[in-house]
């Protein structure tokens, strides 16, 4: 068996989410992160013919951060409880933070404020290591566009020539510079249709129901 961890870039995914809503008018921000990573294996078999169908799921690795500069504690509770539902599944989460960042414009030379998602890319490239390093995993997949990335999947290849990586592109994300470095598939719509959580969740073990925000 081939065990297959996936590490999941959560901004790359929810905006691509967002785009499905936008061009499509479909909410799928309501993902079952477990059953969508389950759905990609049969497509990593077929993409790496080497290994057969031997893929199978070991991990899963949620990368995101918490959204407080927005000043919107909603925004945190239906966070917070998207996390708790996907941890019911297995799901790992691995949070990180906003920094601000003082902006100047060039034009007016008028100063703002910004705010940067940090330590996610660090924090998917130190987890990619990890996992190849202490023999957890024979095939990442790195589901994300950023470019960000590329250095630290081409350090892993160099020294774990023997491990597979695939990249999983969101929805409306495709970049060459990702795509040259490894095996690739394009992440449709339909997958995230067909793989949302249902509309309340229910955990027996604490006597709570989690229902599916409004707009989501």
């Amino acid at each position: 068996m081939n065990r297959t961890s996936f590490l999941i870039d959560g901004f790359n995914l929810y905006h691509s989410c967002r785009d499905i809503q936008a061009q499509h008018n479909i909410r799928v921000k309501w993902l079952n992160l477990y059953s969508f990573c389950s759905s990609i294996l049969p497509d990593i078999s077929s993409i790496l013919p080497d290994i057969g169908k031997t893929a199978t799921l070991q991990d899963i690795f949620y990368f995101s951060a918490f959204a407080h500069h927005l000043k919107d504690p909603n925004i945190i509770i239906r966070h917070e409880s998207y996390i708790k539902c996907l941890k019911q599944t297995g799901v790992v989460d691995e949070m990180s933070r906003f920094k601000s960042k003082e902006i100047t414009c060039p034009i007016c030379n008028a100063q703002f404020e910004r705010y940067e998602e940090k330590e996610t890319d660090v924090a998917i490239a130190s987890k990619m290591f990890e996992l190849l390093k202490k023999e957890k995993s024979d095939i990442i997949v790195l589901v994300s566009g950023d470019t960000d990335l590329c250095p630290a999947i081409r350090t892993c290849k160099s020294l774990f020539p023997n491990k597979d990586f695939v990249i999983a592109f969101p929805f409306g994300r495709k970049n060459m510079e990702l795509a040259t470095l490894a095996p690739s598939i394009k992440l449709k719509k339909e997958r995230y249709i067909s793989n949302q959580f249902p509309e309340i969740i229910t955990f027996s073990s604490e006597c709570l129901s989690i229902p599916k925000p409004f707009d989501w």
